[in-house]
């Protein structure tokens, strides 16, 4: 079991997606927004290792940021940029 602890796993989370042009990301400075793909309740993906292994939905408690895992990535929708 000690080798499985020493995997290192980076989680990450997928808010939403959008296409730039390369000018346009090059001029972008501190404080830039880039609008998202995304709706309010729009599930996310739970990436490990930048490969889709989960969907979750985003829970707001006082001052803390969580993701709740609602069901398992389907990598055919993440592929196709779906939902």
């Amino acid at each position: 079991m000690s080798q499985v602890n020493a995997v290192n796993v980076e989680i990450s989370v997928l808010l939403g997606r959008s296409i730039l042009p390369m000018q346009q990301l090059l001029r972008m400075g501190r404080g830039a927004v880039i609008p998202l793909d995304a709706k309010t309740n729009d599930e996310v993906w739970i990436l490990a290792n930048n490969h889709p292994i989960a969907r979750g939905e985003i829970q707001i408690s006082d001052d803390r940021i969580a993701i709740q895992v609602t069901r398992a990535a389907d990598v055919y929708d993440y592929m196709a940029g779906g939902a």
